[in-house]
């Protein structure tokens, strides 16, 4: 693979989808339902493939996920730091209140720093 290559993270992608389909309390097959996708692309997601394009996008416009947040490359570099957008986003939940949301933060920031590898 050169350096200008790139891929679909899926895994990251699927990983995603199913915290939208928790927080939504729905089965796969509530969430094939809901999305137009077959249960059997769900499934394959879920052993590591990739869906269609169609699926895709059929997922996407269900979840509220942005199909570009999963593309990557070699050179990939976040321009915000993660542990940023992650506060935002938790600051921004309705089911959070600041408090919880500030506990949730540190919790991650905390595992976080733990598990990071030093590039």
């Amino acid at each position: 693979m050169d350096d200008k290559s790139g891929w679909f993270d899926g895994e990251g992608f699927y990983e995603a989808l199913d915290a939208a389909r928790q927080a939504q309390k729905m089965t796969w097959k509530e969430v094939a339902a809901a999305s137009g996708v077959s249960a059997s692309t769900l499934t394959r997601m879920a052993q590591g493939r990739r869906p269609d394009v169609d699926g895709l996008a059929a997922l996407a416009a269900w979840s509220g996920l942005r199909a570009d947040d999963y593309v990557r490359s070699v050179d990939d570099r976040p321009d915000t730091e993660p542990l940023a957008l992650i506060a935002t986003h938790l600051r921004a939940d309705k089911n959070l209140t600041p408090e919880a949301a500030t506990a949730l933060n540190e919790l991650i920031k905390a595992t976080y720093e733990r598990l990071r590898t030093d590039d």
